[in-house]
């Protein structure tokens, strides 16, 4: 074996200070509850941006439909053994992810939640979400001042049973419309004497449909609806259009989603919620770049924000026009 010179070793080892090994990039992982809903297109553009602008690799996965626990543990696994160290998550299932997630913090991998939290919110290291009750309060009070002390027969529209989201929105909604909620225990849906009728649309626009029609087959009396989201809202419309009562009936909503707004703007919803996932994806990621390269870990609770966009403006109450909601939709640059 031939043995190199002292000179051939120094210009090595110059060469070598001069080119140091390029460190692996930052592996990242964002899962969300399905791939289709605008919501969550939005959430991945975020991550993907600053993905790139920062140098990591990004992951993504999700359940088939809203509700699919186990096709979220699926993707977290494959992200685990692909090398991820950060791992971004809606959860679908607040309480049945969390022995996912403790197998992976304990392969030292970081979790946090964005949009929606887990039960507990402590499971995960760190979450980014709007303060969905406080959207919720946000309708709730728009609605109670642009019926101007009608009446109120309300259909809600929400997720699913035992979704921390769903309950908060919901109960969030009542309170601002001043009705009793904050009696509901967990994530209990409160229900005062002026709902007529609750129904689960999961936050699809065709069962959000199929919901606000067997609504109104209980009581066609309805005249206030509150949607979990955009897609149930632009549902329920259709139901309502179908039906001849689309101009007697208010819906309010949450998220605030570029199409969402457009539906504002068509008088189709009263007025939403403006959510912003592109800026919690970003900071998840933005998040998980920094654990990777110092270990330093975030933790508890980044309220990301919400902005009420309506058309039409109600005395009283602090909103902002649809120009604003479409120059800001989801937290577009």
């Amino acid at each position: 074996m031939i043995k190199p010179t002292l000179a051939a070793a120094l210009t090595l080892a110059a060469l070598a200070a001069q080119f140091p090994a390029q460190a692996a990039e930052p592996v990242i992982g964002l899962i969300t509850k399905t791939e289709t809903n605008p919501f969550f297109v939005k959430m991945k553009e975020g991550a993907s941006a600053e993905a790139k602008a920062k140098g990591a690799k990004l992951l993504s996965g999700a359940g088939k439909t809203d509700g699919d626990n186990a096709g979220q543990v699926a993707a977290m696994e494959n992200m685990i053994a692909a090398g991820a160290k950060t791992i971004l998550i809606t959860p679908s299932d607040a309480k049945a992810i969390i022995p996912a997630i403790k197998k992976a913090q304990e392969k030292g991998v970081m979790v946090i939640a964005l949009d929606s939290p887990t039960d507990p919110q402590s499971a995960t290291d760190a979450l980014f979400a709007t303060d969905n009750y406080k959207a919720g309060v946000l309708i709730g009070e728009y609605a109670k001042a642009a019926m101007a002390g009608k009446p109120v027969k309300i259909a809600t529209l929400d997720l699913f049973p035992g979704h921390p989201v769903g309950a908060q929105r919901h109960n969030g909604f009542l309170q601002g419309f001043g009705l009793k909620s904050n009696d509901a225990k967990n994530n209990e849906l409160a229900r005062p004497a002026e709902v007529v009728c609750m129904a689960d649309s999961f936050g699809d626009r065709a069962k959000g449909q199929t919901a606000m029609e067997n609504c109104l087959q209980k009581n066609p009396d309805i005249n206030l609806v509150y949607t979990i989201n955009e897609p149930a809202a632009a549902g329920a419309f259709n139901a309502l259009q179908k039906s001849g009562k689309d101009k007697n009936v208010m819906i309010v909503s949450v998220d605030g989603g570029c199409d969402g707004i457009k539906d504002v703007t068509a008088g189709k919803i009263a007025a939403t919620s403006q959510q912003y996932p592109l800026k919690m994806a970003a900071m998840g990621v933005a998040a998980g770049v920094d654990y990777a390269t110092t270990g330093k870990k975030v933790s508890g609770y980044t309220d990301t924000g919400v902005t009420l966009i309506a058309a039409k403006p109600v005395a009283g109450i602090d909103s902002k026009d649809t120009k604003v909601g479409t120059d800001l939709c989801w937290g577009k640059k």
